[in-house]
């Protein structure tokens, strides 16, 4: 019996379309091995997970040595060096007065940690969160996930979670031209807090790019208006930077992006990290400053597998390898250079309705009419499915499932990365020439 075959017997996978058929067996850098020999290039991370890239030799060296010592004793129960050293090194690399960590096995486990200290932290239980917005598969994440298809079949779901309009400037909830909107959408926070909740709002939870959402960036200045609403409110922003962390949007982390009038971050109150921690390591976790995270009180939080030794370990080399390789820098070049190239591929492809994103995390949204901007979801996995075909792997996502996502490794180099741009220009004239049946 082979890998496909022990899948379909004993492997669960129903709650998925299709398993993509490459059987992995080896990958580094930008590259994957399947058992047949043939390569493929990278371009989806293990859903931006594998940011310094797979299996990077520094990274892996430090688990292996990890694993020699240490793998397991539970680090809320005794002191762990690896643990230490990472906190200490979050505290430093992240913006604000963020300082103090609880550390997790995965994003979905970080936001709801995240949720319940900042319920504790201000005595509050309502949560506001954005249309659109995925933060998990987990109870609480998806009850403040926006998306009717990742709640299907799940409900009801937590009370008390009120959702304000996404800011999509593509299909503007609101109906208004970005160029005269003013920044609406984030107005809007406040009229969801009024009119949606009794008050008693503990927290704001925003991703600073909306990942499952379609690679949606938050419009410049957006948090920073926000910030003002939720602190006449007494809210705290919680900040979800699973996705959007350690480097993959340019920025050590996406909401680095977003400033306020004197060109400061905005600074979130609590912020939630996974994927890209620990360069494929399994491991999670949320930050505070000491006066929030100290909130908690003895028996109202723990993991057994939180801080792990070895992810933990794995994690310290990866932060370092992407400051000494200056790979948070090359996210933002390299992104700006392929998004450059896109929009000019869009001028000839009317297939492409929009090109977005922030370094290396970048969406293609595909509509089969650019005046209806009806969504071309078919024709999005067709365009993968090409991709795939000519040895490059991407991502489909977005409400509709209408938007190809580009978000490799770090570490692609240049050739690379127009090798995978010749792959989705080819792929999208093709389907574009077929214009596959709806």
């Amino acid at each position: 019996m082979n890998t496909v075959e022990k899948y379909s017997r004993y492997v669960n996978t129903r709650m998925v379309s299709s398993v993509e058929p490459v059987v992995v067996e080896r990958a580094q850098g930008a590259r994957i091995t399947a058992a047949d020999g043939r390569e493929y290039l990278d371009c989806f991370a293990g859903i931006a997970v594998v940011n310094a890239g797979h299996v990077h030799p520094k990274v892996a060296a430090a688990a292996k040595a990890q694993i020699d010592r240490l793998v397991h004793v539970c680090s809320y129960i005794y002191y762990v060096p690896a643990v230490a050293d990472l906190a200490e090194v979050l505290a430093r690399i992240t913006p604000g007065a963020l300082q103090k960590t609880f550390f997790v096995n995965s994003g979905a486990e970080a936001i709801e940690g995240a949720l319940r200290l900042a319920k504790i932290a201000t005595g509050k239980r309502e949560i506001v969160a954005l249309q659109m917005a995925f933060h998990g598969r987990t109870y609480a994440t998806l009850s403040v996930t926006g998306n009717m298809l990742r709640k299907t079949r799940g409900g009801p779901y937590m009370s008390g979670v009120a959702f304000a309009p996404a800011p999509y400037c593509y299909r503007c909830p609101l109906r208004l031209e970005p160029e005269t909107c003013g920044l609406a959408c984030a107005d809007a926070v406040e009229d969801t807090i009024r009119a949606q909740t009794s008050g008693d709002v503990a927290a704001f939870i925003v991703e600073p790019v909306l990942g499952e959402g379609g690679i949606v960036p938050l419009p410049a200045g957006y948090l920073a208006r926000v910030r003002e609403i939720l602190a006449r409110h007494g809210v705290l922003l919680l900040v979800d930077e699973v996705q959007t962390g350690f480097g993959r949007t340019g920025r050590m982390f996406g909401v680095e992006h977003q400033v306020d009038a004197q060109g400061r971050t905005v600074e979130p109150d609590i912020m939630a990290m996974a994927k890209g921690i620990a360069d494929g390591f399994p491991l999670g976790a949320f930050i505070a400053p000491e006066a929030i995270a100290d909130s908690f009180r003895p028996g109202e939080h723990l993991s057994t597998f939180g801080g792990n030794p070895v992810s933990c370990a794995a994690a310290i080399a990866n932060i370092q390898v992407l400051e000494d390789e200056g790979l948070v820098r090359r996210s933002a070049e390299l992104g700006a250079l392929l998004m450059g190239e896109l929009r000019a591929l869009s001028e000839r492809e009317p297939l492409i309705g929009d090109v977005r994103g922030l370094g290396l995390m970048i969406g293609v949204e595909l509509v089969s009419d650019r005046k209806t901007k009806r969504p071309a979801a078919v024709e999005a996995k067709a365009i993968r499915e090409r991709c795939r075909e000519a040895g490059v792997l991407v991502g489909v996502g977005g409400q509709d499932g209408n938007v190809v996502r580009i978000q490799p490794p770090l570490v692609i180099s240049d050739e690379q990365a127009a090798t995978a741009l010749r792959a989705l220009a080819d792929a999208i004239a093709s389907v574009s020439r077929v214009r596959v049946p709806v």
